[in-house]
């Protein structure tokens, strides 16, 4: 047992370690959003004997924070949903079902992943343009969904070549289709390989801040990051007002991964040790 600690001890204060280096700066932030102008010069790890959570409701309501709150919600909520989707029968058909040419095809789709999006934000701004989807939420919407696809598509074709083919043998022999097979039979089985794609499209989604400051410039429509940053370039000296709304953006994320850590991590490791 001794021997065992000893092993353990150096990893658990490497980690130590690193863990203070990414909680400083949050814990800097989230005091300084509960100071107010004159308390910010002490410093943003200085304690005060009260708290203010003026910033929080002027943010939320002068900076219209709630507006850009809904369209975020809106925006990431419609993504992962149909990215989710269309992930799962892509993965479905790549995986298990005998495409011809699939491993072409496969290629293809993953190159939409490997493509850097802004060699292809001017051509899609046009485009969004020309069909008049521009400043919609659409134009957020679509673009995310094809970017998030190429990633979904590889991610439940891995899992779906590992899923075992007896199942969907003997739901074939038990009279269901493919697609009953799909939602009835596979689909409770990929739920931490589903869940770590509900967790990484809706992440990528909240923080998208080039397209959505590209294709929207509608200030009723524009989401959480580009909200702040037009929150800033009017409130720069503002450190307390500033941090605040950084927490705004910053806490859902967090909370996502909170509640479906346990489920992220499961489909990580299965992931990994597949590959």
């Amino acid at each position: 047992m001794r021997k065992t600690w000893r092993n353990a001890l150096p990893r658990y204060l490497i980690l130590t370690i690193f863990m203070l280096f990414v909680l400083l700066p949050i814990s800097g932030m989230f005091l300084s959003a509960f100071k107010t102008d004159t308390q910010i010069i002490q410093g943003p790890f200085s304690l005060t004997s009260s708290l203010n959570p003026e910033n929080f409701e002027r943010a939320w309501i002068t900076g219209r924070f709630n507006v850009f709150f809904k369209n975020s919600v809106f925006v990431a909520t419609v993504v992962v949903i149909l990215s989710v989707f269309l992930s799962t029968l892509t993965g479905y058909a790549f995986g298990m079902l005998p495409l011809p040419g699939k491993k072409w095809l496969l290629t293809l789709i993953i190159l939409g992943f490997m493509v850097p999006f802004e060699a292809v934000l001017i051509p899609l701004y046009n485009l969004m343009d020309m069909i008049g989807l521009r400043d919609t939420y659409w134009a957020i919407i679509l673009p995310q969904v094809a970017l998030s696809l190429s990633f979904g598509t590889l991610w439940m074709s891995s899992f779906f070549e590992e899923a075992p083919k007896e199942l969907a043998d003997a739901a074939a022999i038990d009279g269901c289709s493919r697609w009953q097979t799909l939602w009835l039979v596979l689909w409770p089985l990929a739920k931490p390989a589903v869940t770590t794609l509900v967790v990484l499209f809706f992440v990528w989604t909240w923080n998208e801040f080039l397209l959505a400051l590209v294709m929207v410039q509608d200030e009723a429509l524009r989401t959480l990051p580009v909200g702040l940053a037009f929150f800033q370039g009017r409130h720069s000296g503002n450190i307390p007002l500033m941090a605040a709304g950084a927490i705004i953006v910053a806490v859902p994320t967090i909370l996502v991964y909170i509640l479906f850590q346990r489920f992220f991590i499961r489909g990580m490791l299965g992931g990994a040790v597949k590959g």
